[in-house]
């Protein structure tokens, strides 16, 4: 699969440069310091800058294995820059309750992604209002083990 989602015409406003970096740091102290069981610290490289990133990100069960993380960047016109990162570069380490393990990231499509969705919003009904906010279709990212 493919990593194809475009940037909408409208959107939330979405940080960047350093306050985004801070705000992403203090997160991953706050999940490491916490074990919160519903977020993951996702690693990534940088598409252009080949540097590794780290953002804290919701989770979410998927049923045909491996977890659901969704590229909502609260509702923002583009997506966040972690989804270019893994388009790039979709191996990636990912660290939750204090575990961290290797794994690829596959962008669903379809019913595939519709089913997930669906697991998604039964979990977290919050991101529906993400879709009201722009014109593009909010990407979900199976994560799985390598």
């Amino acid at each position: 699969m493919t990593f194809d989602s475009k940037r909408g015409t409208y959107g939330a406003r979405q940080p960047r440069g350093f306050l985004l970096r801070l705000g992403n740091r203090i997160m991953a102290g706050r999940v490491r310091g916490n074990n919160a069981n519903r977020l993951l610290l996702l690693t990534t490289v940088g598409r252009r800058s080949g540097v590794e990133r780290t953002n804290p990100v919701a989770w979410f069960t998927d049923p045909d294995g491996g977890r659901l993380i969704v590229a909502s960047a609260n509702g923002a016109a583009d997506n966040p820059a972690w989804y270019y990162n893994l388009a790039a570069h979709p191996d990636a380490h990912i660290e939750v309750g204090g575990e961290t393990s290797d794994v690829t990231a596959e962008q669903l499509h379809g019913e595939e992604r519709d089913r997930a969705w669906q697991v998604i919003l039964a979990e977290a009904p919050r991101f529906d209002q993400y879709t009201k906010k722009t014109d593009r279709e909010i990407p979900v990212i199976r994560l799985r083990s390598r």
